[in-house]
């Protein structure tokens, strides 16, 4: 993707029965789940809470199937005033090739007045914090 720092998390998943379509690969709405995944559990480590996705963009390069060993990789690539932005790399780890690619935009956001908040050095810095799975 692009020459960004390393990988913030290293999410590794295999593919299940119930992830694949008619056509035997996983279905295009599951690779959402798996980034999903992946935010979830930096957000757990890292201890962030009150964020909502604003925007999901995924390139599918190659077919991913059951049983299929998969690593979801997400890094930051940048900061707005409320905003985050990750891009991620979902590789199969069983035919060691790319299978998707995408980016993902969030926003803090505070539930109770239902409006953005304004990203804070140190939410910033929380983000960027590595985390092991």
């Amino acid at each position: 993707m692009s020459h960004a720092p390393e990988w913030l998390v290293r999410l590794p998943l295999t593919v299940r029965f119930r992830d694949c379509d008619a056509y035997g690969h996983v279905n295009n709405a599951v690779y959402l789940t798996y980034l999903e995944n992946a935010r979830f559990a930096l957000w757990r480590a890292q201890g962030i809470t009150g964020v909502i996705l604003a925007r999901a963009e995924v390139d599918y390069r190659a077919q991913a199937t059951y049983g299929d060993e998969l690593e979801v990789r997400a890094r930051v690539e940048g900061f707005g005033r409320t905003s985050f932005r990750y891009e991620y790399e979902i590789v199969d780890l069983t035919r060691g090739r790319v299978v998707a690619v995408a980016k993902t935009v969030q926003v803090r956001f505070n539930y109770d007045t239902q409006t953005p908040v304004e990203l804070t050095d140190e939410t910033k810095a929380k983000l960027l914090t590595p985390v092991e799975v």
